[in-house]
């Protein structure tokens, strides 16, 4: 039996977090492919942290990010995290992945491996189909390190570089909340560790080092959002699962 599909207006969700952070998602994806979206407002202008699948044109859809001056970052460059990336012009992403960003293919952002019907409970509306789908490159793209400090005006982010799920996956830390935006290292949901650019290595190595960082809020790629103790419990169980 064929999906339904949905119209452009229906096919976003925004829900207002605390501390002036918004997710905004695609609630017609299962919850293991759903991307995460992230807008965070600051007194100079805001952030939105990943682009989800793309389909449906997402800055027309969301009215939240219609802002000019917005600073667009990709936690990493699998294809459920930078559909939209192209429609920002300018977007961030880590410099050991910015040649993927540069020049998406199917094949380098996972869109061959895993995009299917089995994605999604009702498809984005016609012309989409999955045959046809393609990843739009920025116009340009910027590459960010570790360290690195993104300026909101009254909101300071730092770059953690976090390989392991990906060579350039990137953490957003926000010392004073307390605040991590985890893209797809970790969050409350089954983690992928096997990717053709995963390395588990590192990503023991990653996972340590957050668990380092006095986390209250984490916010990840892709489920849930939850408690820095959680995040805790999450980094022990996996590391004690590894044994690494």
């Amino acid at each position: 039996m064929s999906l339904q599909r949905i119209s452009e207006k229906q096919w976003y969700r925004t829900t207002a977090k605390a501390n002036g952070i918004t997710l905004i998602d695609e609630p017609w994806i299962k919850p293991f492919y759903r991307c995460n979206i992230w807008h965070v407002q600051g007194s100079q202008r805001g952030m939105v942290v990943d682009f989800g699948l793309g389909a449906v044109p997402l800055r027309e859809q969301v009215a939240l990010l219609s802002e000019r001056d917005l600073l667009a970052v990709a936690s990493h460059t699998h294809f459920d995290h930078i559909g939209a990336a192209h429609e920002f012009g300018y977007c961030h992403v880590h410099a050991s992945e910015a040649d993927i960003l540069t020049s998406p293919d199917n094949t380098r952002t996972l869109a061959d491996q895993f995009l299917s019907d089995d994605m999604f409970e009702a498809l984005p509306p016609q012309p989409y189909s999955h045959d046809r789908y393609r990843i739009k490159a920025p116009q340009m793209v910027a590459p960010l390190e570790e360290g690195e400090i993104l300026d909101l005006g009254n909101r300071q982010w730092e770059v953690i570089h976090t390989p392991g799920h990906s060579p350039g996956g990137i953490a957003l830390w926000e010392v004073n909340s307390q605040t991590l935006i985890s893209g797809d290292l970790i969050y409350d949901g089954p983690l992928i560790e096997d990717l053709w650019h995963s390395d588990l290595s590192d990503y023991a190595a990653s996972m340590r080092r957050l668990r380092q960082l006095p986390v209250r809020t984490v916010h990840g790629g892709h489920f849930p959002s939850f408690s820095g103790q959680h995040l805790r419990q999450l980094i022990d169980d996996w590391l004690r699962q590894h044994e690494l």
